[in-house]
């Protein structure tokens, strides 16, 4: 009986784990877009997921990003 209820809970847990992993990328995709390192934005994200989507999104590319992309005669 115990075996039973301890197996139910740990495959009702499996798709709460596979979406809290999947948001995790989220902010560290947009971290990583903006130049920044995608791997500790996603383990950032993996304990503080809400605090990582607020400190990915408002950031601006890192300088050398922008350098990059920027068009020749701009200023």
């Amino acid at each position: 009986m115990l075996v039973a209820s301890l197996s139910g809970w740990w495959l009702a847990s499996i798709p709460f784990i596979v979406i809290w992993i999947a948001l995790a990328f989220w902010p560290a995709r947009v971290a990583g877009r903006k130049g920044h390192s995608f791997f500790l934005f996603f383990i950032f994200s993996l304990i503080f997921f809400p605090a990582a989507l607020i400190v990915a999104l408002p950031r601006e590319g890192s300088p050398r990003r922008s350098l990059i992309n920027a068009r020749p005669g701009s200023s």
